[in-house]
C-alpha cells in the first residue's frame, strides 16, 4: 500500500479527551488534517467547542464534547453520545489531565484528588472508550505522558524563575502511564487494540526566559516543542502506518536525554 494511503485517517473516528489543552489542541488538529473527524472532549464544553469551530472554520471536522474523567456517569453519557453520533470509536487519545497538587508540600488530599481523576479516572474511560473501538473491529489506543514519567526532575531549569518545583503527581501517574500503556498492549492485543505512548518533552508556551534559557541549552535542537512537532507522530499510532508498532513508549524531546 502507498506511504499516503497508510497514513490517511479519512473515514476514521478519534476521541482526544483535553482536547483544548495546549498539547491537545495540537493532536487534534494534526489527526483531523490526516482526514479523520476528531472528537476532543473536557469537562469545559464552551472551551472545547471554541476550539472545535475554528478548526472547523479552516475546513477540519472536529466536534466538541464535554466529559468529567473522574465522574463515572459522565464517561458514559460520553460513551453512549460517541456512538449515537459517530456509530463507531477508532482511535482514543487519552490526554486529559488535572493539576490540583502545586507542589511538594500540598495537602496529601490534593494527591488523593489528582489520583482520583488521573488514575482512577483515567482507568475507566481508557475502559469504556477501548470497549467501543473493540466493537468496530479494533483500532488505536495512544496514552498522553510526559518525559517526567521517565526521568527525574531538573531542578536547575526553574533556577531564577518563580516557577517552584514540579508537583510531585506528575512525576508519579505519568511514570504510571507508561507502564499501563505496555499492559494494555498484550492485554488488549486479542481485541485487534494497538496500545502506544508518546512521552513529550516541554511545549513553548511563553515561559519565563530564565527556564527558556536553562532548558534549550540543554537540548540538542536548541528548542522546545512546537506546536507541529506532536503531529506527524500522533498520525503514523493512530493509523495503519504504525500497525505494527505496539506496547511502545516514545520519547518526543528533542535529544534531551539521548
Amino acid at each position: 500500500m502507498n506511504v499516503k494511503d497508510l497514513l490517511n485517517l479519512k473515514g476514521k473516528v478519534s476521541l482526544v479527551t483535553g482536547g483544548a489543552g495546549n498539547y491537545g489542541k495540537c493532536i487534534a488538529e494534526g489527526l483531523a488534517e490526516a482526514g479523520a473527524t476528531v472528537i476532543i472532549a473536557s469537562r469545559n464544553i464552551a472551551r472545547s467547542q471554541v476550539v472545535a469551530n475554528r478548526f472547523c472554520a479552516e475546513g477540519l471536522d472536529v466536534h466538541a464534547m464535554q466529559v468529567d474523567q473522574s465522574d463515572h456517569s459522565s464517561v458514559l453519557l460520553l460513551k453512549k453520545e460517541v456512538m449515537k453520533t459517530f456509530g463507531r470509536l477508532d482511535v482514543f487519545v487519552n490526554n486529559a489531565v488535572s493539576r490540583p497538587v502545586k507542589g511538594y508540600d500540598d495537602p496529601i488530599a490534593h494527591f488523593a484528588e489528582s489520583m482520583r481523576v488521573n488514575a482512577t479516572g483515567m482507568m475507566d474511560i481508557t475502559r469504556e472508550m477501548c470497549s467501543l473501538i473493540a466493537d468496530g473491529g479494533g483500532g488505536s489506543v495512544i496514552n498522553i505522558s510526559s518525559m517526567m514519567g521517565m526521568f527525574g526532575p531538573d531542578l536547575s531549569n526553574y533556577e531564577g524563575t518563580n516557577m517552584g518545583h514540579p508537583p510531585p503527581d506528575y512525576f508519579f501517574h505519568n511514570a504510571g502511564v507508561i507502564n499501563l500503556t505496555r499492559y494494555l498492549a498484550k492485554v488488549l492485543a486479542d481485541k485487534n487494540i494497538r496500545v502506544n505512548c508518546v512521552s513529550p518533552g516541554g511545549l513553548f508556551n511563553n515561559q519565563p526566559q530564565p527556564f527558556l534559557e536553562h532548558y534549550c541549552k540543554k537540548v540538542p535542537l536548541k528548542r522546545m516543542a512546537n506546536e507541529d512537532d506532536i503531529k506527524g507522530l500522533m498520525v503514523l499510532l493512530a493509523s495503519d502506518a504504525g500497525a505494527y508498532v505496539n506496547g511502545e513508549n516514545i520519547l518526543m524531546d528533542g535529544g534531551m536525554y539521548a
